[in-house]
């Protein structure tokens, strides 16, 4: 039997790291590529500002195709919209029935993607949803992956936190109110 196609939208962070890993092991979906917004003025990864030759990298070593769709510098959410309508809608004409996130809580946005997805037929797949985030940083560590904060809310944690290499070190040195993934917003990675 046929897996469903599903394309991973990844952030190059440690969730979708975590998302994509957890998906492969699982192996219930052909995953077909990755999908990334890119601002156009910026040559980033739009969620956390990662430079796109770095993220071209990680797609070779990960092994399967990217798919970038650039954003305008001051973009809108009905323009945001619409460029990823188009992005998704070729995406469906190629199989793809499915589509993964590395979300783990934010209820309001997890609606916004599922809202948005299914006006294409696509369903969104959430791996990671309410997981414990000290046991995902833990399997982070424990599976090998490697990532670095990109940055940091400084309200949070201080400078010394961004460049770091989220290791068993990292996440033993985060203050007792940081969320170990980060998911206040207090670090990306």
């Amino acid at each position: 039997m046929n897996k469903p196609k599903a394309i991973m939208n990844w952030s190059g962070g440690k969730d979708s790291a975590l998302a994509l890993h957890a998906v492969l092991q699982a192996g219930n979906y052909e995953v077909v590529g990755l999908l990334t917004t890119v601002s156009e003025a910026y040559g980033r990864i739009s969620m956390h500002g990662v430079r796109e030759e770095l993220l071209d990298q990680q797609a070779a070593a990960i092994g399967l195709p990217l798919h970038k769709v650039y954003i305008p510098e001051q973009v809108n959410m009905e323009v945001y919209d619409a460029t990823m309508r188009r992005a998704l809608q070729q995406l469906v004409a190629e199989g793809v029935t499915h589509a993964i996130f590395g979300d783990l809580f934010l209820e309001d946005l997890k609606i916004y993607r599922e809202k948005r997805l299914a006006e294409l037929n696509l369903t969104a797949v959430f791996p990671l949803w309410q997981q414990d985030t000290t046991k995902l940083a833990q399997q982070f560590v424990a599976q090998g992956f490697r990532a670095i904060t990109v940055c940091v809310n400084e309200k949070q944690l201080d400078h010394s936190f961004v460049g770091r290499e989220m290791d068993a070190d990292f996440f033993a040195s985060l203050p007792a109110e940081v969320d170990p993934c980060g998911e206040n917003g207090e670090y990306h990675s």
